[in-house]
């Protein structure tokens, strides 16, 4: 007798709860698969016997001295056999002379194959070939078949779940713009109402300034024609340390003028930042929106992070300035994020490491066009490279959960290619790449670039 395995599934469909623990990661592995083979040197006979008993069976495999020769499916052996004479051919002879009329193109796919990748494969066949089963290699040398019916019930109900998914994606972003729209109605609200007495105060400390040289001056005159002062100047002045106070009033009035000026920046690239509705593409002077996003975030940056400044010489860009303050203000972000972890985690060796974010920009010729270039780049742990093709994906995030959402980087992503028909590019070294390529730890970080199209 000859060895025979099978563990047939009871249906050619998938169950319910087969369906319902798929996801879009799911593999051909995740499906009811049938385990079927058969020597080729077998009577036909023995295959018509083994489909007639189980009629969900979509095939056989074929092994030889127990390495995998090829598959027969159903169909084709039912074809084989209704010919004229196909019985009296073919039921008493060795299997493997059926299956030289038989041959036909195998689909072959390991078992970790994605289902939406088998599927699109599958329906990229020949006519004739396009429900033929697919051959599913569990391990070396052992070999399973799959209906292709199960597969595209799978493929559908992946789609479903792909749909879905895309519903709620375009609904989470949808709400994050009416978000990021309504905070900048109000910050532009708050920056307007702000602005005014700012100015105010601003405009005035310089007659303020000029007043009280002239009172010292008038004072210093006084003393100079009136050598000898009455009994209560003296007093007075000695009560109100008048010496220390002409020093330190005009200090006071000078860092009163810095402050606001200060002030009146922040209001500027909060005002900026807040052009998240502009209807039209204004030339912009880049290195401003970068001054402004680093003006905000300075609370952040301040006495912990270095930021190196490499600006070149860039021309006015056209773009929406407020979403591509949006776009610095996300990759700063997660730079400083990132560059905070490396610096808490206290895994650093002491080899000197500081966090450092340097930014540079500059004009370059890339696919024979000319781009405006800005590179934002972290000495942080880097992105390990399993991960880099998903950075750009909506709500993939790898900070811990209720710190990150997942949105920032896919909605920078789709700022500047489908806003600004530009490219995000990344560039990142975790510590195992280096490890593996023998680098120092020195080496890691991420860079982000983003092109946008001059003219």
């Amino acid at each position: 007798m000859f060895a025979l395995k099978q563990s047939y599934p009871e249906m050619s469909v998938l169950h319910s709860s087969e369906t319902q623990g798929l996801s879009l990661d799911s593999t051909l592995q995740n499906l009811s698969l049938y385990d079927f083979s058969i020597e080729s040197d077998r009577p036909g006979s023995e295959v018509a016997q083994a489909l007639e008993d189980n009629p969900l069976l979509p095939g056989v495999v074929l092994t030889d001295l127990g390495q995998f020769a090829g598959m027969i499916s159903r169909r084709r052996f039912l074809e084989c056999m209704s010919r004229p004479y196909g019985l009296e051919l073919f039921l008493k002879r060795p299997i493997k002379c059926l299956y030289v009329l038989a041959h036909t193109d195998i689909l072959i796919f390991p078992s970790d194959t994605l289902i939406v990748m088998a599927a699109r494969r599958s329906l990229q066949r020949s006519p004739e070939l396009l429900y033929e089963p697919i051959v599913v290699e569990i391990e070396p040398k052992f070999y399973k078949l799959l209906d292709v019916h199960q597969l595209l019930i799978a493929q559908s109900h992946i789609h479903e779940l792909t749909t879905r998914l895309l519903k709620e994606q375009t609904k989470s972003q949808m709400m994050q713009t009416e978000k990021m729209a309504s905070l900048g109605q109000m910050v532009a609200g708050v920056a307007h109402e702000v602005i005014n007495p700012v100015n105010f105060i601003s405009g005035n400390l310089e007659y303020l300034s000029n007043y009280s040289q002239d009172l010292i001056k008038l004072i210093s005159a006084y003393d100079r024609e009136i050598p000898k002062e009455p009994p209560l100047v003296k007093e007075i002045k000695a009560e109100i340390e008048f010496e220390f106070l002409q020093e330190d009033m005009l200090q006071m009035i000078d860092s009163m003028k810095m402050g606001t000026e200060r002030l009146v920046k922040i209001v500027n690239s909060l005002r900026n930042f807040s052009h998240m509705g502009e209807s039209n593409k204004k030339a912009v002077d880049l290195h401003e929106c970068l001054e402004s996003t680093l003006l905000i975030l300075h609370n952040r940056v301040k006495h912990s992070i270095e930021v190196v400044k490499k600006y070149g010489e860039l021309p006015p860009v056209p773009c929406y300035s407020g979403q591509l303050s949006q776009v610095f203000m996300n990759i700063i972000s997660n730079a400083i994020d990132a560059l905070m972890d490396k610096k808490e985690s206290n895994a650093e060796p002491t080899y000197g490491w500081r966090p450092q974010i340097e930014i540079a920009t500059e004009v370059i010729e890339v696919d024979n066009y000319t781009w405006a270039a800005v590179r934002i780049a972290d000495n942080g742990f880097g992105i390990p490279l399993e991960i880099q093709g998903r950075i750009f994906e909506t709500f993939f995030t790898t900070k811990p959960v209720g710190k990150g959402t997942g949105l920032g980087l896919a909605i920078s992503h789709q700022i500047v290619t489908e806003k600004h028909r530009g490219k995000l590019n990344l560039r990142s070294r975790s510590l195992l790449d280096a490890d593996a390529l023998g680098e120092s730890p020195q080496s890691t970080g991420t860079e982000f670039e983003i092109l946008l199209p001059l003219g």
